[in-house]
């Protein structure tokens, strides 16, 4: 058990150093997903034992050659179910994908490997990502190991639960409005969405292309900074990949924010916020104060405008991006139909769940004749003057920091959780995405049920230099307490 304890920097400097074995670390992930994998439904699919073990002897023997010299050879993994795998289930927890088995891998797993990583399963997730609770996955839900009556938080969380309950050292999770930072804060983890383009997303099963994005999932801000070094790169096979002059993101890994211009929007701690959340927030923006941050309060009017633009946007690239899936090509098809059009409505009616219903046809509605220009093209002017705002704020702070959410993780089957209440609750996150900001998500203290809550810092475009520095630095003074 102390194995599972360490961070995945910390797991691979003892394989280099020759004191743990990679088959021993691989055993201990497969017994405590034995272990605990019945509760809390973190996986879609466990790879086979004795072929992750062969996997594993043959990276040792890399490592022990010298051919494998990076942080995190022989170090256990998990990616999120949307991710392609060549040769494994890659269902995006759906039914129109349950018999999916790519014949190519995602580019940020193929660098994943090439780092010597050993990919142990596959992590529940809201279907196609489209949800904030993992209550929508094909597989059932996947509950918070902190507490198992809570969700996790979505859309990637199994990758988060996964990371928290020890069933894998770090993971690999996607963020489209939230998705990464949000499970992250829920299950007390580390969390960090990059900037839009730094990883490519080809072999990424899209929900919002303009808006997706991979990240990584670990236990602090180390492994965060180390796995994004590994994974992110240019990519000619993916149109929206960005060629970045730098991928160097651990020598941010500094405990020094003297001087550094923190941004807090008042906005974000008006109606709605849970008081004990606020409290953690604020007492955490505090500590970098005591620092030598420069910290102050600015306006940020346009949040609420963020949610509705963001549906909009991600709603109408879905419903366009999941037309794909019809039955004809790959997936699941219906077992009786009459004609074509038939098959494709049937399949399609019995393929996807009912929040994926719920956003194609909404999205169908606002790319409509009449329509597009009422809502999609007032979205993207919306969009556009979300990003402006924060090109302003980034003139004069170096981070911007608040909460990722209004409240800790609410109970599996809350009645309450209407699908608007559910959208609502991403008010802080998505704006990240819209304007293609890295962010962060890490732990900052707990309610009064012992429920994690986490602290946002987001960045300017390419700035994650600024959000590593700031995040790690706050995590070193808590580690102090």
């Amino acid at each position: 058990m102390e194995l599972l304890k360490l961070t995945a920097v910390e797991l691979g400097k003892k394989i280099k150093d020759g004191e743990v074995k990679v088959v021993d670390a691989v055993n201990a992930v497969y017994d405590q997903i034995d272990a605990v994998e019945k509760d809390i439904n973190s996986y879609v699919t466990v790879y086979d034992k004795e072929e992750v073990q062969k996997e594993a002897e043959e990276i040792q023997k890399k490592i022990d050659a010298g051919e494998l010299t990076g942080p995190l050879a022989g170090v256990p993994v998990a990616i999120k179910d949307n991710m392609c795998n060549e040769g494994h289930l890659t269902s995006c927890s759906s039914k129109i994908l349950s018999n999916f088995y790519p014949t190519f891998t995602s580019s940020a797993v193929i660098n994943l490997k090439e780092a010597g990583a050993v990919i142990v399963g596959s992590t529940n997730m809201d279907q196609f990502a489209m949800g904030s609770t993992c209550e929508t996955s094909y597989y059932g839900p996947t509950k918070n190991p902190v507490d198992t009556s809570r969700v996790p938080g979505g859309s990637s969380g199994g990758a988060c639960a996964a990371v928290a309950a020890d069933e894998c050292f770090y993971s690999l999770g996607s963020d489209t409005g939230g998705s990464i930072r949000q499970p992250s804060a829920f299950c007390g983890v580390v969390g960090l969405k990059p900037t839009y383009g730094t990883v490519s997303r080809y072999g990424l099963i899209a929900y919002a292309s303009s808006l997706d994005q991979i990240g990584p999932v670990a236990k602090d801000v180390t492994d965060c900074a180390t796995i994004l070094e590994a994974i992110s790169s240019y990519d000619p096979k993916d149109s929206t990949s960005i060629k970045r002059d730098s991928y160097d993101f651990t020598s941010c890994l500094k405990d020094d924010v003297e001087g550094m211009k923190i941004g807090v929007p008042k906005d974000y701690f008006g109606e709605g916020i849970n008081n004990e959340v606020k409290e953690s927030v604020l007492a955490a923006i505090e500590v970098l104060k005591d620092k030598g941050a420069i910290v102050e309060e600015f306006d940020f009017n346009l949040v609420n405008y963020a949610v509705p633009t963001y549906h909009v946007i991600a709603d109408a690239e879905a419903s366009s991006n999941l037309s794909r899936f019809d039955g004809v090509k790959y997936g699941y098809r219906t077992e009786e139909y009459t004609d074509l059009h038939n098959m494709y409505k049937k399949t399609r009616s019995e393929g996807f769940g009912e929040e994926v219903k719920r956003r194609i046809m909404l999205g169908s509605f606002v790319l409509s004749s009449g329509y597009y220009d009422a809502y999609y093209l007032k979205a993207l002017r919306v969009k556009a003057l979300i990003k402006k705002a924060f090109d302003e704020a980034f003139e004069k702070y170096d981070v911007i920091i608040g909460p990722v959410t209004p409240n800790t993780a609410q109970e599996i089957g809350d009645e309450n959780s209407t699908p608007l209440k559910l959208y609502l609750g991403d008010i802080y996150t998505v704006s990240v995405n819209l304007a293609g900001l890295p962010g962060i998500s890490v732990p900052c203290g707990f309610d009064s049920e012992g429920l994690p809550i986490g602290l946002q810092i987001i960045g300017d475009c390419f700035r994650e230099d600024n959000v590593i520095r700031a995040a790690y630095s706050y995590e070193q003074s808590r580690k102090e307490q």
